[in-house]
């Protein structure tokens, strides 16, 4: 755009006053039309109606441990959380949502600051002497040199501007809760997917040692009917318990390698170059794990904290919705030095010139009506979404107390089913050994014990998955204070030129950018095993 000057006598006094009125904005007085935000506040039970033998049956002042997996003791589980946090790329994909959001909240900040731009032009032109409308005495060649700078800036008056700052921050506040329930949603499905893998390995293990039971069955009763004490209809039995068996086992072993190989995904590994060694059995961990109360867990929720800050975002929303009925003010300050030649710094060929505009749409078919109703509308929906999300997450926590009460307690008595009919199993095979029981009898018996054992797996690998869910209910050790303040929000200083590649970490998150191709090899683990020495 061409700078030359449409200037004004006596104009420098006012264009000194503009360029200082510009150069304080930062400061410039303006109104707020948002409403007084206020989050909701509900009535809410002074306590949890489940219960469970993992929490405490008081509230405690201490919160639960971020790192809250290690309460399981178990070092296998804990290098693979620290692995999935180290390289997983949803994770890092939620980190870098929150670097954008950064950047745009500093776009919408700059936007009711001063701009200030300089320009050059020069040109050279020639006219043709057989012009139409060629005007006497104009010089057919003419060149011009033009070296000048620009100033615009709008004061804000209505805080549309602003607001609109304000709810890229509380979006930047939003992601960073988002965040945090990305990073916990990684810890407990990875604690999850891991108890289902122990659950397959010790039904895995029984199936096995129930295979080979029932193989020397087998060979008991061939035995007997190669004596004729047996009938062909005993071989048949004991042959279909014993394939039958077989094929379950079989259908466990699948099942275990793709529990295996989802785990392998969230740590950032191809699932051929990783395996998880099975182990025989399923240990259930005693602990204890504070029990938030319903009032505080509003603050340890991150799911929670992310939809009070898209409600705060809305009720800025209505100021700049507001901000529309009422005037709009700029001004623009231009100058510097034309000539025909190159000698620009000269007095004599300075030009400068000011302006401000004023403007107001008077009609326009009630846009601007039902923008604002629009906000408002909207406004109530986020606070119907905030009051759903709470709902949600004390039914997560109820559902999770009941389950690992009554998961506990059906895990004791399913032990001593086990016991009953391993007992059973063992008399009714001396009643055959010894000819007083039938094959019938025996299958019987060894079905029921296999099929106790089974079950006791099950319910302990649910219990374990329960208990991930009751931590991950009442919030993994999250609290809101995790937030980042609206300082730590900001990217980068106002004239920083240096170091943006990325911002500095805010609210504890950071992400690769020189090297963000440091996980690209999907044969290895990103962090180093460390063993877990037994506390025991």
């Amino acid at each position: 755009m061409s700078l030359r000057s449409f200037s004004a006598r006596h104009a420098r006094p006012c264009g000194l006053w503009l360029l200082a009125s510009v150069l304080t904005a930062c400061s410039f007085p303006a109104v707020d039309l948002s409403p007084t935000y206020e989050p909701p506040q509900y009535v809410v039970p002074a306590t949890w109606h489940g219960s469970s033998p993992f929490a405490e049956a008081k509230p405690a002042d201490d919160e639960i441990r971020q790192d809250w997996w290690k309460v399981y003791e178990d070092p296998t589980l804990n290098r693979l959380v620290d692995q999935a946090m180290a390289a997983n790329p949803d994770l890092e994909a939620a980190a870098e949502r929150f670097v954008q959001v950064r950047d745009m909240m500093m776009k919408a900040r700059s936007q009711y600051l001063p701009r200030f731009g300089i320009g050059f032009d020069a040109s050279d032109n020639r006219a043709s002497a057989n012009h139409l409308f060629l005007a006497p005495g104009i010089p057919l060649e003419q060149s011009s040199v033009v070296a000048g700078g620009l100033a615009s800036w709008e004061p804000d008056f209505w805080s549309v501007l602003r607001n609109a700052m304000r709810v890229e921050l509380y979006r930047a506040e939003e992601r960073a809760a988002d965040y945090g329930l990305a990073r916990l949603s990684l810890q407990a499905q990875v604690a999850e997917s891991y108890f289902t893998l122990r659950g397959l390995d010790a039904q895995d293990a029984i199936y096995r040692q129930s295979i080979e039971l029932y193989r020397e069955s087998l060979d008991i009763v061939n035995a007997q009917f190669a004596g004729q004490i047996a009938s062909a209809l005993d071989v048949a039995r004991v042959e279909s318990l014993l394939f039958t068996t077989e094929t379950r086992r079989a259908q466990i072993q699948g099942h275990r390698q793709v529990v295996e190989q989802s785990i392998a995904v969230l740590l950032n590994m191809a699932p051929a170059s990783f395996s998880v060694k099975p182990v025989d059995e399923i240990r259930v961990t005693r602990f204890k794990v504070p029990q938030t109360i319903p009032s505080t867990l509003l603050e340890r929720r991150p799911d929670i904290a992310a939809m009070e800050r898209r409600m705060a975002q809305a009720n800025r929303a209505i100021g700049m919705a507001r901000g529309a009925f009422y005037p709009n003010v700029s001004f623009r300050l231009g100058g510097g030095y034309e000539d025909a030649a190159f000698n620009l710094i000269s007095l004599a060929n300075s030009f400068w010139s000011y302006g401000a505009t004023v403007s107001m749409p008077l009609f326009q078919g009630g846009y601007r009506r039902a923008q604002l109703q629009q906000s408002w509308s909207l406004y109530r929906e986020t606070e119907d979404k905030y009051r759903a999300t709470v709902l949600n997450a004390f039914r997560e926590v109820e559902n999770n107390l009941s389950l690992t009460n009554r998961l506990t307690l059906a895990a004791n008595r399913q032990d001593a089913a086990v016991g009953a009919t391993r007992k059973t199993q063992d008399l009714t095979t001396e009643l055959y050994q010894g000819g007083l029981a039938s094959s019938l009898e025996l299958i019987y018996a060894q079905v029921a014990t296999l099929t106790a054992r089974i079950d006791s797996v099950q319910i302990k690998a649910e219990l374990l998955r329960s208990s991930v869910g009751l931590i991950r209910a009442l919030g993994g050790g999250w609290n809101r204070k995790q937030l980042p303040t609206d300082d730590q929000i900001q990217p980068f200083g106002t004239f920083q030129y240096t170091n943006i590649d990325k911002p500095a970490p805010a609210g504890g998150i950071d992400v690769n950018a020189g090297n963000n191709w440091i996980n690209n090899d999907l044969t290895k683990p990103s962090v180093p095993y460390r063993p877990v020495l037994d506390p025991s």
